[in-house]
């Protein structure tokens, strides 16, 4: 039941608050007019307590502040949960740390107080390097705020990484290429690039659904755009690692690949997840997600606001594939063997393979190209061939 060490130990904390709400969101954040910033730091500290005293003897190799906005934290926040975190486990001598950014003039004058704190690596979440994009996006920020960010973020953190969004209204397959070749021109040694897409509950979504997002692109024109987005990052020396992540060998995102490598991590704040191996059992966590209620219960009995579902072979397995499968290293047929009390079966196994959407080699799988644009259909058939076989 020590399959966690495989991928490590991770902490995740979720600062659920924004500026703005982007039209485009799914993430659990909130627009708030103040925050009391002391209580925050006060109940991430007692979760970190909490979740410190049953993960005892562990060594910590990530932290990651995700949102949400967590660039809108003030420093001493982030320096008063990171030095808790520091009393509670012992941390690697390469931990990496990471806090998500937006790219306005007021988040990058703390970047040299996150530095201070212990912040090693920062995510800015660009989106485009378009200013009408940027508008229709409902980002605050200008194309030249963002240059300058990156600049400010490279003079002072270890490692950069930028998220654009591509696959946009309007966007053709020769503006994506300028764009990509304008943010790898910046230098930073990890980019994340995501499609567009349209989530349910978002202001997109409304849209969408009342047939006012116009503009987006044809299935065949976003098949294009990520194949474009694979040949010019792996030209530039910075080829995926996952569907949607790319990097120079080296500088992938460690607390990402704990996800993706099915490590164990903590989540708190509203809405977070986590992943915890506890006597012989592996829990998903999720906590309450509307902030306010997160807080109280939260400061009143530490944990509270957290519901645990205690994970089954199957279910651990099933997760495992899905998530390895998104990774250029790919999944090891032993390590599902294990997790599931039984292999893949061996006929479904072999039809994808011959449907050139998956290689083997040995013990491992890997999606080959076309397949990572169709894996949802290799895990469908995967799964299914498991449980008829059963």
């Amino acid at each position: 039941m020590d399959d966690w060490r495989h991928a490590g130990f991770g902490l995740y904390l979720h600062w659920p608050f924004c500026q703005s709400k982007c039209p485009y969101c799914d993430f659990n954040s909130h627009v708030a007019a103040q925050v009391d910033q002391s209580r925050w730091l006060q109940a991430f500290q007692s979760e970190i307590d909490r979740i410190g005293a049953l993960t005892q003897g562990r060594v910590l190799n990530t932290i990651f502040f995700g949102g949400g906005t967590p660039s809108l934290m003030e420093a001493a926040t982030v320096q008063g949960i990171l030095d808790r975190v520091r009393a509670t486990w012992t941390l690697a001598n390469d931990i990496e740390i990471t806090l998500e950014a937006n790219p306005g003039s007021v988040e990058a004058a703390r970047f040299e107080g996150y530095a201070k704190a212990g912040v090693n690596r920062v995510s800015l979440g660009i989106q485009s390097l378009d200013p009408d994009d940027l508008r229709r996006l409902g980002r605050m920020h200008t194309v030249d705020e963002a240059a300058k960010a990156i600049a400010v973020a490279q003079s002072t953190f270890q490692r950069v990484s930028i998220d654009l969004i591509y696959a946009r209204q309007n966007q053709t397959l020769d503006a994506w290429r300028d764009e990509l070749h304008r943010a790898l021109d910046f230098g930073t040694s990890h980019l994340s690039l995501y499609q567009l897409t349209i989530e349910d509950g978002t202001v997109f979504g409304q849209m969408h659904a009342k047939n006012l997002l116009r503009g987006l692109p044809e299935e065949d024109l976003s098949a294009d755009m990520f194949e474009l987005t694979q040949e010019i990052t792996r030209g530039a020396g910075l080829p995926a690692y996952e569907v949607s992540n790319h990097a120079r060998p080296g500088d992938e995102s460690r607390h990402n690949l704990i996800y993706w490598r099915m490590g164990d991590y903590a989540g708190i704040g509203p809405g977070a997840h986590g992943r915890l191996t506890l006597d012989s059992s592996r829990f998903a966590t999720e906590s309450e997600r509307m902030p306010a209620a997160w807080l109280d219960r939260t400061l009143a009995a530490p944990g509270s606001a957290e519901r645990s579902e205690r994970l089954s072979g199957e279910d651990r397995a099933s997760e495992y594939l899905m998530f390895a499968l998104r990774l250029k290293e790919g999944a090891s047929l032993d390590r599902y063997a294990a997790l599931a009390g039984t292999p893949l079966p061996p006929a479904a196994l072999e039809e994808v393979i011959a449907l050139g959407l998956l290689t083997r080699d040995d013990d491992r799988i890997q999606t080959t190209d076309s397949g990572v644009m169709m894996l949802n259909g290799i895990l469908r058939a995967l799964l299914a061939g498991r449980h008829s076989a059963n």
